[in-house]
């Protein structure tokens, strides 16, 4: 029994030294007094960094290192502290900070290696950060962290980990570059270096100081020569894949190039911990620290004549040429041909400088690293490739065919199939432009047969509508001269004139690309010959000159609302008194379309730039264009065209495609906002406050403060109560549910103060950001041209 009693204390003992091992393993920071040897690690706070002593594969080295502490062994160090002063294995390395605020490695293999100096008698320690930052800080009387006196992000080796810095410190003169490993297994720094260049805003990879790549300049956040776009597309960003930021800072005191994540924000750090360092590999490459990600960017791959994906070109030799690379390859050169190999034992010529050596010797065939360079020299040689690779792999230099003659096939192929080509073009293009000619005949006769219209000539019926030679409406504007030009609306330019009687006209030039087509000008062609009110534009008549259409008007001295109403300098001249009339004015347009005309129509683009002033300030709808004809029958209808003004539609017939004469009703409520306020209903920017005129005039409402939205050039003659109706009346007009609108009848009544007790408004259906914009934006077509969404700023007619 005591043998086994024995046995189960020292089981428990080291059991006990174990878990106090592990303790102190998750520790991370290093206090003075404190002793880190090749079995103990620190470790940062979230476990992310572990700092202690690497040996890498093959050798029997130690050094100070920083790792990825999940790591599988695929992730290299992505900081050395000793990278030219390697440390034998079996010195016992121990790394601590001495009372002269020193620190140090020491080892039983020769002197200590000083990390950095410190000065006698303050308190450091040292600590590995979240970030893979090992920093040195004085510490405080309390025992926290205070200054950092030095960091290992000051003394990059051959990683660039989020957050450092490319690029130099001017106060200091402090250069931050990284160097490659000498060699896979040697970490001492090696041929190649990244550096910012601050002139050219670029990266640069160098070998022994020769530009070997450039990133490209950065423009909008983006590096022209890297691959990441190539990966990226492939899977979107999430735990495993992100996109990278990338930041330039310009300063008297630093110039830096830096990079961070943009990590999906769902995806919390405990999923997954997020592994990056853009790492300067031996071979010159870039590439993610983790292997199992694509390579960044490829210099290994220039060799000078090379000038694709950032490669720098450079002066070559006479024997070389663009076909010409090496490859590796096991085999052996046959026997026929001179060949000499040649070793060249200098230790310090890295694998980059074998290849560049031999690339810079017209005999040089074929090379190796080991111990140095290994070249095959000769004339006449071939190689003998072993399949089973049993011979000693090298990289030998090949040559690509040239393909002269697949190249003389193929222009042959490419000359007889770019003419089939071009006169099956030929034919299509022909055949188009007669079915084009065709349809405007077709269109143009059609539009003739239009009741009602006479020429210049005199011919035609019933002389309600002109046509208009195009002669006469180049003289009428000049030649449609830009002194002449009113305004650009959403179907093209307005311009006035003055006909051969001296009546001034308005000329609306439909554009050849903005989508009206025949229906639409019929449309507006035929609503406004029928249309007879007082507040409705009258039209002249229209003219058709190839492709292009014109609609002739009765020209407006005072061009359209929106020409005084949003000018600072013009507003003041549309007194209440003006202003009301306009919104009774309007309504009683409206009313006209909705009840009295022949056919019940729908304008569905009711706005400022639509409301046109004649010399007395009266209004007068126009821009038929968009309209719709209903039976008088019908009160509603459905289409998935969505047309008019985004702000000025109501929520059924942006989200639904659902309109009725309701949905002018909405229209007008927005108008009487933008009447009252002198505000457009898109002019609110605020990232926290109201999204539209709309949702502040209902804002006020709530508050009892509805006078707040009155333009500050209507307090001399504003009638208050007047004023407070109108409000009123636009939050009805601007309901939520097409239903509690009241129809335009209604509101013109409630103009008059024919009723005395207004039902009070509910939510009205402004859009807020979060909820009804998003449906809305889903609800829009793809693709809208530019009469599925009008955006028009018209000046006047």
């Amino acid at each position: 029994m005591q043998p086994h009693k024995a046995s189960s204390v020292t089981s428990l003992l080291l059991i006990f030294l174990h878990c106090l091992a592990a303790q102190v393993s998750s520790l991370d920071t290093l206090k003075q007094g404190d002793q880190l040897n090749i079995s103990s690690q620190l470790v940062s706070a979230k476990r992310v960094f572990t700092l202690g002593f690497y040996t890498p594969r093959d050798t029997n080295n130690s050094y100070l290192a920083v790792w990825y502490t999940d790591g599988d062994g695929s992730y290299p160090p992505v900081w050395i502290g000793n990278r030219g002063k390697p440390i034998p294995q079996n010195t016992n390395p121990v790394l601590t900070i001495d009372t002269t605020g020193k620190l140090i490695i020491t080892h039983g293999g020769g002197e200590s290696i000083e990390v950095y100096s410190g000065q006698s008698g303050r308190n450091l320690s040292a600590t590995v950060l979240d970030t893979g930052n090992f920093v040195v800080t004085e510490m405080s009387s309390n025992g926290s962290a205070g200054e950092i006196l030095w960091q290992s992000f000051d003394h990059p080796t051959d990683t660039l980990l989020p957050g450092m810095k490319l690029g130099v410190n001017h106060r200091t003169g402090k250069n931050w570059t990284l160097s490659s490993w000498f060699d896979e297994s040697d970490p001492a720094p090696g041929a190649f270096t990244l550096e910012w260049d601050p002139i050219a805003r670029r990266l640069l990879v160098r070998r022994r100081g020769v530009i070997y790549w450039t990133s490209g300049e950065m423009k909008d956040y983006y590096l022209e020569n890297f691959r990441i776009k190539e990966f990226q597309n492939i899977i979107p960003p999430d735990a495993y894949n992100w996109n990278y930021n990338f930041t330039n800072v310009t300063s008297e005191d630093e110039n830096y190039f830096m990079y961070t994540l943009l990590i999906v924000p769902n995806i919390t750090p405990d999923d997954r911990k997020v592994i990056s360092g853009w790492k300067l590999d031996y071979l010159g490459d870039i590439r993610e620290n983790d292997y199992h990600r694509p390579v960044i960017a490829r210099p290994s791959l220039c060799y000078g004549y090379n000038i694709r994906m950032g490669c720098e070109p450079w002066e070559q030799l006479t024997c070389r040429n663009a076909r010409q690379t090496f490859d590796f390859r096991s085999g052996d050169f046959t026997p026929g041909g001179a060949v000499d190999s040649i070793h060249d034992s200098n230790s310090s010529l890295s694998l980059s400088d074998c290849r560049d050596i031999c690339w810079n010797d017209c005999q040089c065939v074929a090379y190796i690293h080991t111990d140095g360079c290994l070249y095959w020299r000769g004339e006449n040689l071939g190689f003998e490739q072993s399949l089973d690779g049993s011979a000693v792999r090298k990289y030998v230099l090949i040559t690509a065919p040239s393909g002269k003659g697949m190249k003389k096939h193929v222009m042959i192929i490419l000359v007889v199939l770019s003419t089939i080509v071009l006169l099956i073009l030929g034919m299509a293009f022909f055949i188009a432009r007669k079915l084009k000619q065709g349809k405007r005949k077709e269109e143009l006769q059609e539009l003739l047969t239009l009741e009602g219209y006479t020429d210049d000539n005199g011919g035609g019926k019933n002389h309600d509508l002109r046509l208009f030679t195009y002669a006469s409406i180049q003289s009428a504007t000049r030649n449609f001269s830009s002194d002449y030009k009113l305004g650009q609306g959403g179907f093209g330019p307005v311009y006035k004139g003055k006909t051969a009687e001296g009546q001034a006209i308005a000329v609306k030039l439909l554009s050849r690309q903005s989508g009206q087509g025949l229906l639409e000008f019929k449309t507006e062609l035929i609503l406004i010959s029928k249309l007879q009110h007082v507040n409705l534009v009258k039209l002249l008549g229209f003219c058709i000159h190839g492709d292009d259409k014109m609609i002739i008007y009765d020209y407006m001295h005072n061009k359209s609302l929106d020409f005084f109403l949003f000018s600072p300098s013009k507003r003041e001249q549309l007194d209440w008194q003006k202003r009301f009339n306009i919104i009774e004015g309007t309504a009683q347009g409206l009313l006209y379309l909705h009840k009295y005309s022949r056919l019940k129509i729908i304008h569905r683009d009711l706005k400022p730039s639509n409301i046109l002033l004649d010399e007395n300030m009266n209004p007068k709808i126009s821009d038929f264009g968009l309209a719709r004809i209903f039976k008088q029958d019908i009160s509603e209808a459905n289409t998935n065209r969505r047309v008019g003004t985004y702000g000025y539609m109501a929520p059924e017939y942006a989200m639904q495609g659902i309109f009725s004469v309701k949905s002018d009703v909405y229209s007008f409520g927005v108008l009487i906002f933008e009447i009252v306020s002198g505000r457009k209903n898109n002019s609110f920017h605020e990232i926290e406050g109201p999204l539209s005129l709309v949702e502040y005039a209902w804002e006020l409402w709530r508050k009892d403060s509805a006078l707040e939205l009155m333009d500050p050039t209507l307090r001399d003659s504003c009638v208050i109560d007047q004023l407070q109706r109108c409000i009123h009346i636009g939050l009805l007009c601007v309901e939520n549910h097409a239903v509690d609108r009241p129809t335009i009848e209604d509101v013109i009544l409630m103009l008059k103060n024919e009723m005395t007790n207004l039902p009070l408004p509910k939510s009205p259906a402004f859009i807020t950001r979060n909820s009804v914009l998003e449906v809305v934006e889903k609800s829009m077509p793809e693709k809208l041209s530019a009469n599925e969404l009008s955006l028009s700023e018209l000046g006047g007619r």
